[in-house]
């Protein structure tokens, strides 16, 4: 259940200043008027109410006049009143909101009545459970590690079309310009459009979990692992402690307590230099042929690292042509694999014989089992790669936190290497190591404790492995690949119907480069290189159309509302500030929008509403006949009324 624009109501800045502006729901409305009348900021207004992070009302009289915003939504038996303060003082928006629940019909209530104590976040979950969504769902970010949780401010993104957005031909989706909108679009569209599994989406959550879990667990083992006091120091001072006799070489690699137990001893041992064996063994050689071959292991190591994202780009590259390739014949519709072998010898789009057809057909199948075979296999290799991936990246770090010890052991080494040659005994040598020695045992013991780091990789990696596994059939690409190819087709015939260019070919809802795209027998052609701005408006209407089509259809949790600011812009020039009226072949395709706009609304039965605010008057009855509001200067109506606006020397306090 989602919900429809009752009105939009503002409130003045004095008291007793109240205008509303009621719409009809589920059907079209058209709000035309001169310039600078408050068209615009009907749009601007609704979306500061649902929740805007930002003030969008532009600076002019609505802003000098009104102190309060107010929009009523309603849906079957319920109705949603919500206000929002403008913002006071220096602050950028007001963060609380008046959230009513009122009986239908209710009208407005009066400024005293309002009372702002719902904060901007609950109100926003508030009218995104208003709307349907369920905010349990956690989505996957397009190019980002953190998931998104879908909400009213998502879905507007399919709502709103503003003056330079309805015809734009590089952004087909309200804000798509700003900063991450790309991105965040690509994520929320296969959840508004039904294609996201919540129960795969949990699952695809979880796994973003664990793998986020296994990175900071093992930084925190690098962590403990470089502040343990079996240090690089440490292990150094047990080189020289053996080099001077103090200790007999350990038969095994000692573990942390243990190095620090052996230099303990050394403390407690008296000296006996000299009545141990021959020094053959240069501590410094040890530790170098030591580091000779962690380098050599962490070349190959990243030398492997390499070559698997290789293989995993080459992968990624390859699933994403051969995705493209099934779209377009996905989008295509004309063939179809489960003829009978008696009609193996007739064209697949119109069922004429051709003797070519048995042959040319077979061919067709081969290749398409062998791009599904290699899509399978590429599918099954990618999880296993990352997985070997994960485990050299661990095995690189490992290695880097050896070399860091065995730098800090040569360190220390070559220290005690130049103190020792200013000794002139053996006993003098081995007395300046205890020296150290115990040095650094009075240092350790004052540092605070490290907290042992409970070491379960290997349980996470499992649990990822699962969870992987149980994606691995995951059917969510082949429902949005359905599901696009459907409206796509219901773009193509709304673009026909205007006769815009390309309707011929194919048309397809990109959602990767959010864009349309029409498949000519010359090549793909988006959007931006389809020339004159009457295409770019027919396929932005067609396109919203058809989207809330769906989601009227299916349910889907997206206000069942558009808004549009001035569609006839395209046949206006830019500076044009003469009558509004239109003539010709002009007047004609904009009629024709407005036709298919009227036929659309007409053919959800009053689940769907569009609101229009426009510069042109028509008198045609198709426009006409929806106009609610009429905002000129002729009869002297704005969305500010004319008695709110106080004129150089007027008394304020009258």
């Amino acid at each position: 259940m989602t919900f429809q624009i009752h009105a939009v109501t503002v409130y003045g800045k004095r008291p007793g200043q109240v205008r509303t502006v009621p719409l009809r729901t589920g059907a079209l409305n058209i709000v035309t008027g001169d310039s600078r009348r408050g068209k615009s900021a009907l749009l601007t207004i609704i979306d500061y109410c649902l929740a805007s992070s930002d003030y969008p009302v532009k600076a002019g009289r609505v802003r000098e006049y009104v102190g309060v915003y107010a929009v009523t939504l309603s849906q079957p038996g319920r109705q949603l009143f919500v206000a929002r303060r403008a913002p006071e003082g220096k602050h950028a928006v007001s963060t609380l909101l008046c959230v009513l629940s009122q009986a239908p019909g209710t009208p407005p209530p009066p400024l005293e009545k309002l009372f702002f104590t719902t904060p901007l976040e609950a109100a926003k979950d508030f009218l995104s459970d208003f709307t349907g969504i369920d905010r349990t769902v956690k989505v996957p970010a397009v190019a980002r590690v953190q998931t998104i949780s879908p909400s009213i401010r998502h879905a507007l993104f399919f709502c709103f079309q503003a003056q330079n957005e309805i015809a734009n031909p590089d952004l087909l989706f309200h804000s798509q310009g700003e900063e991450w909108r790309p991105s965040t679009i690509r994520s929320v569209i296969p959840y508004f459009l039904g294609a996201v599994d919540p129960e795969q989406a949990a699952l695809q959550a979880r796994l973003r979990i664990l793998r986020r879990e296994l990175s900071e667990l093992e930084a925190r083992l690098t962590r403990s692992q470089a502040l343990s006091p079996a240090s690089g120091q440490a292990r150094a001072l047990l080189a020289e402690a053996v080099e001077e006799h103090l200790l007999a070489p350990p038969a095994d690699e000692p573990t942390a307590e243990a190095v620090l137990e052996l230099l303990r001893s050394t403390l407690s041992n008296g000296l006996e230099t000299g009545s141990g064996p021959d020094r053959t063994d240069d501590p410094m050689a040890l530790v170098t042929a030591r580091r000779t071959e962690l380098r050599r292991a962490h070349g190959a190591t990243r030398a492997r690292i390499s070559d698997l994202k290789r293989a995993l780009e080459e992968n990624d590259d390859f699933t994403g042509q051969a995705t493209e390739q099934r779209s377009r014949l996905a989008s295509l519709g004309l063939m179809r694999l489960d003829r009978q072998a008696s009609q193996a010898a007739q064209c697949p789009v119109c069922d004429s014989p051709v003797d070519s057809a048995t042959t040319t057909m077979a061919v067709i199948a081969q290749d398409l089992d062998r791009l599904s075979g290699d899509l399978q296999v590429i599918g099954s290799d990618t999880p296993a790669l990352r997985r070997q991936l994960a485990k050299q990246e661990e095995q690189l770090q490992e290695l880097r936190s050896a070399l860091a010890r065995n730098q800090d052991e040569m360190n220390e080494i070559s220290a005690g290497l130049r103190a020792l040659q200013r000794e002139p005994d053996d006993l003098r040598r081995a007395a300046h190591v205890r020296g150290r020695i115990s040095l650094y045992l009075d240092t350790a013991a004052q540092h605070v404790p490290v907290p042992l780091v409970e070491d379960n990789r290997d349980q996470l990696r499992r649990q990822i492995a699962d969870l992987e596994e149980q994606l691995s059939d995951d059917t969510q690409d082949d429902r949005l690949t359905s599901y696009l190819s459907l409206i796509s087709q219901n773009i193509r015939a709304k673009a026909g119907s205007l006769g815009l260019d390309h309707s011929q070919f194919p048309i397809r809802l990109d959602i990767n480069k959010l864009t349309v795209v029409a498949d000519t027998a010359d090549g793909p052609v988006r959007l931006p290189d389809m020339g004159s701005a009457e295409n770019h408006l027919g396929y932005h209407i067609a396109t919203l159309l058809s989207l809330h089509e769906w989601f009227c259809e299916h349910n889907g949790p997206v206000p069942r509302t558009l808004i549009l600011d001035q569609p006839s812009q395209v046949y206006f020039p830019p500076d044009y500030t003469g009558e509004p009226t239109l003539q010709g072949n002009d007047l004609s395709q904009l009629l024709d929008v407005y036709r298919i706009i009227d036929d659309t609304v007409r053919s959800l039965a009053g689940a769907f509403q569009v609101i229009v605010v426009e510069h042109a008057d028509l008198t045609d009855p198709l426009f006409r006949d929806h106009v609610v509001e009429r905002w000129r200067h002729s009869n002297n109506q704005a969305l500010v009324p004319p008695e709110w606006i106080i004129q150089p020397g007027d008394d304020e306090d009258r």
